[in-house]
């Protein structure tokens, strides 16, 4: 019998599903455009993670897939798992279209007057590669409120 070096199987207690929210002082449509265009990720990415991404990938629907080039020159194809307009949007990262078993969501909800409370969510619940679990634990809310507040610089600047 081999003994697993996945901490979080070691340790149940590790979270595997880590969100932070923040009101933003924005509609949710222009909040929303700037999550579902990948051409527009890599200016508001709190992790420093993503470069680039070709213009003309706008997400529309679940099965939409995009791809993102990370800061290491590595393209990074995504499929879309759940999908509605100007609400909620959530991908797995899935390189040779096997998905690796983590999730960036985002849901958006409209609060009135030109508010909007944003939640960003990381859940990695399915995730088994060793060396993904070691940079999962390494995601924090707080790294999940970074990318929250330069979407929220963004968008209270438009």
């Amino acid at each position: 019998m081999t003994q697993s070096t996945d901490p979080a199987a070691v340790d149940p207690s590790i979270p595997r599903v880590v969100s932070a929210s923040r009101e933003i002082a924005a509609p949710a449509a222009v909040i929303f455009e700037l999550i579902a265009d990948p051409a527009q990720q890599p200016r508001w990415d709190g992790n420093d993670n993503l470069a680039s991404a070709e213009p003309g990938q706008r997400v529309h629907a679940v099965g939409d897939r995009f791809a993102v080039t990370l800061t290491k020159g590595t393209l990074r194809p995504n499929h879309v798992l759940e999908f509605e307009e100007g609400r909620r949007i959530a991908w797995t990262p899935a390189p040779d279209d096997v998905p690796l078993g983590h999730i960036w969501r985002w849901e958006l909800e409209e609060l009135g007057e030109g508010r909007t409370r944003v939640t960003h969510t990381y859940d990695w619940t399915a995730l088994r590669d060793e060396a993904r679990i070691r940079r999962a634990l390494r995601t924090t809310e707080t790294n999940l409120l970074a990318s929250i507040d330069r979407l929220k610089a963004l968008a209270e600047a438009s």
